[in-house]
């Protein structure tokens, strides 16, 4: 697998006043993607509440190439591009292609771990993050650090 692939299902909310899909809605697209990923990974968000641990971002960016209209077929992209050795931290990239595969927009999110009882960046077991993440698909420049 050289992906995570999704079909996006364009809504009428999507849409801003300009007729194509809003900046916000790339964001909610990418997180709820993110967390279907997890889930088939078997960090289920069950899993993760036994374990007190909860991804957090630090960054998140969408760089804008093409408009998105609401007719449009579109399929999201998503791989890990850096992953620190103890899956610990990560960044994971979104590409929202058009079918021809014409690159519309592109999300970066950095991110980590948190202890949701103690509100503070964690390790999570290798048996949770190593494990999983080491089978999500890598982009073309991945790099560990």
């Amino acid at each position: 697998m050289t992906s995570f692939n999704k079909q996006l299902s364009l809504r009428w909310s999507d849409i801003d006043p300009n007729f194509h899909v809003r900046h916000s809605a790339y964001y909610d697209f990418g997180a709820q993607h993110r967390i279907e990923i997890l889930e088939s990974l078997g960090l289920t968000m069950k899993v993760l509440q036994m374990n007190h641990i909860g991804p957090i971002l630090f960054r998140e960016e969408c760089v804008f190439r093409k408009e998105i209209k609401l007719s449009d077929t579109i399929i999201m992209h998503t791989k890990v591009s850096k992953l620190k050795a103890d899956a610990s931290r990560w960044s994971i990239v979104h590409e929202f292609k058009t079918e021809n595969d014409q690159l519309c927009a592109t999300i970066t999110v950095d991110g980590a771990w948190m202890d949701t009882k103690l509100r503070k960046i964690a390790n999570p077991t290798p048996e949770l993050a190593v494990e999983a993440l080491s089978s999500f698909p890598k982009s073309d420049d991945f790099i560990t650090f």
